[in-house]
């Protein structure tokens, strides 16, 4: 599984189809942008994630650690 919407991951993509024999599925984060048309074409499936599921997979908004405090950038 790949989670991209960008093309610059298909000759990875294309390595592991065509040479180690493998299935590759595109996982696309972004709802309303559809993966690269090269990506559809190479992977062996492409998903959607779908908003709500992306956003229950995300860190809290502030985290701290031994430095301290940190936020999300809010365009997350």
């Amino acid at each position: 599984m790949v989670v991209s919407s960008d093309s610059d991951l298909l000759r990875p993509i294309q390595i592991v189809i065509g040479d180690l024999g493998k299935r590759v599925g595109v996982l696309a984060p972004t709802p309303n942008k559809h993966p690269s048309r090269s990506l559809a074409k190479t992977a062996t499936f492409i998903k959607h994630i779908r908003p709500n599921v992306l956003a229950a997979c995300q860190f809290p908004p502030v985290l701290s650690d031994a430095e301290g405090v940190f936020h999300k950038p809010a365009s997350w």
